[in-house]
C-alpha cells in the first residue's frame, strides 16, 4: 500500500514538473514571437547605418566598364571618406546620380520590398538612376583625345592600361579641349567604345561634365560574386 501511495506521489510530482516544463516553453515561444521585431528592427537599422556611413553596394548593370567590372557585377562603394572631406580624384572608378538624360526612363518600377531593401542597403537600389564611370579630369583641368588617341590631360598624356582591349583611346568619339568647371569631373567608361559617358553628352547642361555634389562616392571593391573578388585600384 506505501509502494503505491509513493509511486502516486512520484507520477503527481512527475506530471508537475512536466507542466512546468510545458508553461516554460510556451513562455519561450511567446517571448521569441516578442523579441523576433525588436531584433529585425535592429538589423535594418543596423544595415542602415552601414549603408548611410560605410559602405553600399551597386550592380553593374552594362559592359560600359569592362573589362575591369563585368555586367552582373557588385561592387561596394565607400561611403566613409567623404564624410571627412574626400573628392573625386583622376583615375578612381566612381558611381554617381544621373545628372539627367544620361539614362532613359525605366520601363518598370521597383515594387515595395524592392525600396525596401534598396533603402537599407540589404540590396542595390532599385528607384534611383546611378552610373559608374572612371574620373578622367576633375575641375581646372583641360582634356582632350584627339584621333585614336591618346587622352591628354593638362597636355600630358595619361597612361590608360584599363582600357577595353581593341579599343582606342577616344574610342569612336575624339573631343576636346575641353576646359572642365570647378566642382566638375570629366568621366568616361573602361569599353571606350560601348559607353555612353562625358563625350556623349556634351549637349546637355554641364556640357558633359558631371557635378562633383552628384558623386556618391568611389567604387573600392568587386564583392560579387566570389570568384571575382578584387580591389578597384586608383589608375592616374
Amino acid at each position: 500500500m506505501e509502494d503505491l501511495v509513493a509511486g502516486a506521489r512520484s507520477r503527481s510530482r512527475d506530471g508537475e514538473t512536466d507542466d512546468e516544463g510545458a508553461a516554460d516553453g510556451r513562455r519561450k515561444k511567446r517571448s521569441l514571437w516578442k523579441e523576433l521585431p525588436i531584433l529585425l528592427g535592429v538589423a535594418l537599422l543596423l544595415a542602415l547605418f552601414i549603408k548611410t556611413f560605410l559602405v553600399q553596394a551597386f550592380s553593374i548593370p552594362s559592359d560600359s566598364m569592362q573589362n575591369t567590372l563585368q555586367r552582373g557585377d557588385r561592387v561596394l562603394v565607400d561611403k566613409l571618406t567623404p564624410w571627412f572631406g574626400s573628392k573625386p580624384q583622376r583615375g578612381e572608378v566612381v558611381v554617381f546620380h544621373d545628372p539627367g538624360g544620361w539614362l532613359p526612363e525605366k520601363a518598370e518600377e521597383p515594387n515595395a520590398v524592392q525600396r525596401v531593401l534598396g533603402f537599407v542597403g540589404l540590396m542595390p537600389s532599385a528607384d534611383e538612376k546611378n552610373l559608374i564611370k572612371r574620373v578622367i579630369a576633375v575641375g581646372g583641368d583641360t582634356v582632350e583625345c584627339s584621333g585614336n588617341g591618346p587622352v591628354k590631360v593638362n597636355g600630358k598624356v595619361m597612361d590608360e592600361p584599363f582600357v577595353h582591349p581593341g579599343n582606342t583611346p577616344c574610342g569612336d568619339r575624339p573631343f576636346g579641349p575641353v576646359k572642365v568647371p570647378k566642382d566638375k569631373l570629366w568621366v568616361m567608361g573602361d569599353h571606350r567604345q560601348n559607353s555612353s559617358d562625358s563625350r556623349y553628352h556634351q549637349d546637355l547642361p554641364g556640357s558633359g561634365t558631371i557635378d562633383e555634389d552628384q558623386v556618391i562616392s568611389r567604387a573600392v571593391v568587386i564583392a560579387w560574386p566570389v570568384n571575382r573578388w578584387a580591389p578597384l585600384p586608383v589608375s592616374r
